[in-house]
């Protein structure tokens, strides 16, 4: 079914203009960023009960526990990640639904995104598959392992909370790269983790930046 058919009145450019102002409101400074959410339609990625709610600025249940985020996240998570600067390839660890995925095609040249709950995955499929977007690869798989075999990454966003910053994750980051994580139990924050060039090799530079809510990031599949 098409994104003009269904959620009738959500495609409205006047719709998708309303939330990018609200995003500039709060912060948002990219336009690149701005211009890849303003294209992507969010309401296809939620249930159809929810469409009506799709373009506010909460997280929407997308069932099997997950949520997708609410747009200033998923905008300042982006926005993070590109600093500026156009991004090659991309991890996601944590597909959900596939909305922050869509998002990131639009800055990255080629992404790869990890999922671990089968289901979801095959839902996301089918809605990036609707949006008809040839520069993503998805994979059922343990995200807190990443992807080694396709490692180095200019980014990796983990759109899940961890407990701490995996190991596995961090040498999977190419030098000059960035990673945008959320880490935290009770109370979580948004890290930005930098591997920047120095004089004897490299090293992480991590920066605190703000208390978020994700769902909880977990091993394993199902």
């Amino acid at each position: 079914m098409s994104s003009v058919i269904r959620g009738i009145g959500m495609t409205s450019l006047r719709t998708r203009e309303r939330m990018l102002a609200r995003l500039r409101e709060q912060g948002i400074r990219d336009e690149v960023t701005l211009s890849a959410m303003g294209s992507i339609a969010r309401h296809i990625f939620v249930d159809e009960a929810l469409s009506s709610r799709a373009y506010e600025d909460v997280s929407l249940p997308i069932g099997f526990g997950q949520t997708i985020s609410q747009p200033y996240i998923v905008a300042r998570m982006t926005e993070l990640l590109r600093a500026g600067k156009p991004l090659g390839s991309v991890l996601e660890i944590g597909t959900g639904c596939g909305y922050q995925t869509a998002v990131l095609s639009k800055v990255a040249k080629e992404v790869y995104s990890v999922e671990r709950i089968r289901p979801l995955l095959m839902k996301a499929r089918g809605h990036l598959r609707e949006l008809r977007m040839s520069n993503i690869k998805l994979k059922h798989a343990d995200g807190t392992m990443g992807l080694p075999e396709l490692a180095p990454f200019d980014g990796i966003i983990v759109t899940a909370a961890a407990s701490h910053v995996p190991q596995e994750l961090l040498e999977q980051l190419g030098i000059g790269g960035r990673m945008v994580i959320p880490v935290g139990t009770e109370e979580q924050i948004l890290y930005l983790i930098e591997h920047v060039a120095t004089t004897s090799g490299s090293e992480y530079r991590q920066t605190k930046l703000e208390p978020v809510k994700f769902v909880p990031l977990l091993g394993g599949t199902n």
